[in-house]
């Protein structure tokens, strides 16, 4: 089959953590035999602030680090050349940030007699918190949307706004995200992740920075997006702040810490229960013992209590995390289990074969190989 990708960034990562999943997808189809073309802004938000912040240098470090990746960049929306574009395509996926103007082009190209299917690839949760946005896109002229989440899905049935659409979770790029064993340990907590814009500010310091700081942990957080109060707080709460952190470099810090936590946004636990992070998926691969705030497995993509444990509240979390760090066969024993569900159920391999039964289903041409591998 060969799959066109448009997406905002494969290169860059820097706040866009749709770039760790879509790269694992990319990565599986290319050792099944599959053919992949990915498009992507040259100056779009995540690369612009990741050279800005670090340098262009850190933007060639990702390119040595995926040297598969099969990355085209555009300047203009409005003058990329679609028919070179999508010359032989079979399904082409398109990601949410992608410019309205070429969303509007490729739905146009798609009606005026493409043969491929064209998808719209939905991670985020503007179907409730920009529902306008999402509501203007041309998605009439899409043959389905695939939705990160049931309760993301399950908008954009209700409210009319796609012919189909299909449940999508991200998963683990178990090539890359894998238990590193005997790494020499440099502290207890570890939290990698954005600050934001508020979106969970005060969960952050109910169940990161206050349990962090009660006990006495050796705690670090990697992110990008900390206002000067956030990075003041953590410098009261003990907390080491190192900046953002490139993903492929992600599992070799997780090994080097016992634990860590998984912090949910507050419009996903509010308006779309049930949806981790991608975090929580590479920490259960990478085989650290995880910790949750409260958020809602909804859809049973786990076993909480055994893949990672669950705290309701500030106490609750300095509870799990003390039991974690105090008891070698609790932490040997979550880890162990998180990472069995995550290869037996959440593997890009296993979104592979979703997407690949979507597009027989669509009747997408190149199906003929599509069992490959």
């Amino acid at each position: 089959m060969n799959l066109v990708l448009f997406c905002h960034s494969l290169l860059s990562d820097w706040n866009h953590g749709n770039a760790h999943f879509l790269r694992g997808i990319v990565r599986e189809l290319l050792a099944r035999g599959h053919t992949v073309r990915a498009w992507e802004p040259r100056n779009g938000w995540s690369r612009s602030h990741l050279v800005a912040e670090q340098g262009a240098a850190a933007l060639e470090a990702n390119r040595r680090a995926f040297p598969w990746l099969p990355v085209r960049d555009y300047d203009d929306p409005r003058r990329l050349d679609l028919d070179a574009a999508l010359h032989g395509a079979d399904l082409v996926l398109v990601h949410e940030w992608t410019d309205p103007v070429l969303l509007r082009r490729l739905a146009r190209h798609r009606a005026g007699g493409g043969a491929y299917r064209l998808l719209f690839h939905d991670t985020h949760h503007r179907a409730v918190s920009a529902a306008a946005d999402v509501a203007a896109a041309p998605l009439d002229g899409f043959d389905g949307v695939l939705a990160f989440g049931e309760a993301v899905r399950e908008v954009y049935v209700r409210r009319g706004w796609a012919r189909q659409a299909w449940t999508w979770h991200e998963a683990a790029d178990t090539a890359l995200f894998r238990p590193l064993p005997d790494r020499p340990r440099q502290g207890d907590l570890v939290w990698i992740g954005n600050w934001g814009d508020g979106e969970r500010s005060a969960e952050l310091r109910r169940f990161l920075l206050r349990p962090a700081q009660a006990l006495e942990l050796r705690a670090r957080v990697h992110g990008v997006r900390y206002p000067r109060p956030a990075r003041g707080a953590l410098r009261r709460a003990g907390i080491g702040f190192a900046g953002w952190l490139a993903n492929h470099r992600v599992p070799e810090v997780f090994a080097r810490f016992r634990v860590t936590v998984h912090i949910p946004r507050r419009p996903y636990v509010a308006a779309l229960p049930g949806i981790p992070t991608i975090r929580v998926f590479e920490a259960l691969a990478c085989g650290i013992p995880l910790v949750c705030a409260p958020w809602e497995d909804r859809e049973g993509l786990f076993r909480p209590g055994r893949d990672y444990l669950l705290a309701r509240d500030g106490r609750q979390m300095r509870t799990h995390l003390r039991a974690v760090l105090e008891e070698p066969d609790l932490a040997a024993e979550l880890a162990a289990a998180g990472l069995e569900t995550i290869r037996a159920r959440h593997t890009c391999a296993h979104r592979v074969d979703e997407l690949l039964a979507i597009a027989r289903r669509l009747g997408a041409a190149g199906g003929a190989i599509a069992e490959a591998g």
